[in-house]
């Protein structure tokens, strides 16, 4: 049995611990035992790692990456636990890997970059090649990313290794679920409707962008469903009564499953002024939906441009309004986008992928120190 620790920063709806989620439910069970080290959990996220039996231990926030309280924690938890692999992802949970992994002779340490980290400080920049110094390997989560971490900085090219983040295969909702979820919502047989999902954090995610481009359509047929909680909803929801635009716009809040929220769109839009991968875009793409997205980070390589949808600036409602209105006075280029998107994210971002490739990694670096313990 080999037994991986992982280190993060919170957990609450975020891309990263969706997708530890989706690791720990990917790999075999009789082969590899989880437990997680995070500075807070909750919510339906850390609900569901309960009920895989995985224990989070929450040390409280780091003042600094070198606060020893905090390690000390950690220390503890390597003690009892007994991990052969440690995996940090945000710059807390690198900073847990790389010290308390190496105080605590925990055989294999991984770093992985989860961020699109180009406003990084050098300070930054310069903890990390020190965290990795002290590591085995640092994961990228996307082209951009290790574009990043080789070029910008500079960490050595033999211990950086690029895995796509992966998404699970949904289950498509039947035509009367969605039919019934479309009423609920309050649409129109009419209506031409354009998703987004994530956590609302405006300055991050642009929400409001999207806002600003659906007044600038200025057709009351097109709808904009939000689906997602954060500290910018009440705001955002101030933006779309100034605009003038608030029967357009429904903000449905947190869903623990959104999935079947996908069908009732037509078109999926992610405005992100940065992103280290772009995960709903893969889960769109997943449901055969068309993409607009912003020209950063992982989601230039998530979504190809004017193939499975269509690349903008970030911060360009007027780009986005313009996207929206080709694709929805087309249905044969949505069909025909949504279906190479679709045939894109199940080749290169499915689950089942991103955990065989974590699994050869997990197993690679074990053999590298000497130690074998599957059966």
């Amino acid at each position: 049995m080999i037994r991986v620790l992982h280190c993060i920063e919170t957990i609450a709806s975020g891309g990263v611990e969706q997708v530890r989620l989706t690791l720990v439910r990917g790999l075999d069970r009789s082969k590899f035992e989880h437990k997680i080290i995070c500075t807070w959990g909750g919510g339906a996220i850390a609900d569901a790692f309960e009920a895989e039996g995985v224990e989070l231990v929450q040390v409280g926030s780091f003042t600094h990456p070198f606060e020893v309280k905090k390690h000390r924690k950690v220390l503890e938890v390597i003690r009892k636990f007994k991990p052969h692999i440690i995996h940090g992802a945000i710059f807390e949970g690198m900073s847990m890997a790389a010290i308390a992994g190496a105080i605590g002779a925990v055989p294999v340490r991984i770093l992985e970059e989860t961020s699109e980290p180009t406003g990084r400080s050098k300070k930054s920049i310069w903890l990390q090649r020190l965290f990795l110094r002290f590591s085995d390997k640092i994961v990228g989560i996307s082209p951009s990313v290790v574009q990043f971490l080789a070029e910008k900085a500079k960490l050595p090219d033999s211990k950086i290794i690029l895995i796509n983040n992966g998404v699970t295969i949904p289950e498509s909702a039947p035509p009367s679920e969605i039919h019934e979820l479309k009423e609920k919502l309050g649409f129109k047989e009419e209506d031409f409707i354009i998703g987004s999902v994530g956590r609302v954090y405006d300055q991050v995610k642009r929400f409001s962008d999207i806002l600003k481009a659906l007044k600038i359509l200025n057709d009351p047929n097109f709808k904009l469903l939000v689906i997602g909680d954060g500290p910018d909803l009440a705001s955002l929801k101030e933006l779309s009564e100034t605009l003038g635009i608030s029967k357009q716009v429904v903000f449905t809040g947190h869903q623990a499953n959104p999935h079947p929220f996908f069908g009732t769109m037509d078109i999926f839009c992610i405005a992100s002024a940065h992103e280290g991968f772009g995960l709903v875009a893969a889960e769109a793409m997943m449901h055969g939906l068309p993409v607009i997205a912003t020209k950063v980070g992982g989601l230039k390589d998530v979504v190809k441009d004017e193939n499975s949808g269509f690349l903008t600036p970030p911060f360009s409602p007027n780009q986005i309004a313009e996207k929206i209105k080709i694709l929805a006075s087309d249905p044969e280029l949505r069909n025909t986008m949504g279906q190479k998107g679709r045939a894109r994210a199940l080749e290169n971002y499915s689950a089942e992928r991103y955990c065989k490739e974590i699994e050869t990694l997990y197993v690679d670096l074990l053999a590298t120190k000497g130690i074998s313990v599957l059966k």
